[in-house]
């Protein structure tokens, strides 16, 4: 079986969704559709440097967007490929025995 484009890109989409406070980030992003990095600091009770390496990650997987609004950057939701992401999760979780009962191993 050979690796396509679509699952090179869900595996960054998943590894970048990884870690708890990823998770906490996006759905914090989410629920305001923009917000500072200054306001996930506050929300969120970790280090301000672990806060943007974390927002790296996600910003690096595409997952979320920025713009340099001195002296702070304004992070939100990249829809395009929050879009894309929630297609290809949808059909991987569809795909994977999608009208059995109980497990395949049964």
């Amino acid at each position: 079986m050979e690796i396509n484009s679509e699952q090179e890109r869900l595996a960054r989409f998943a590894k970048a969704m990884g870690h708890p406070t990823r998770i906490a980030i996006l759905r914090f992003l989410a629920d305001r559709n923009e917000c500072f990095f200054g306001d996930i600091h506050e929300v969120l009770p970790i280090a301000k440097a672990t806060v943007s390496q974390h927002l790296g990650e996600l910003k690096a997987a595409g997952l979320i967007q920025g713009t340099i609004e001195p002296p702070k950057v304004r992070y939100c939701i990249n829809t395009e490929n929050w879009l894309l992401a929630r297609r290809l999760f949808a059909q991987m979780f569809d795909a994977c025995c999608p009208s059995k009962k109980g497990s395949c191993c049964q």
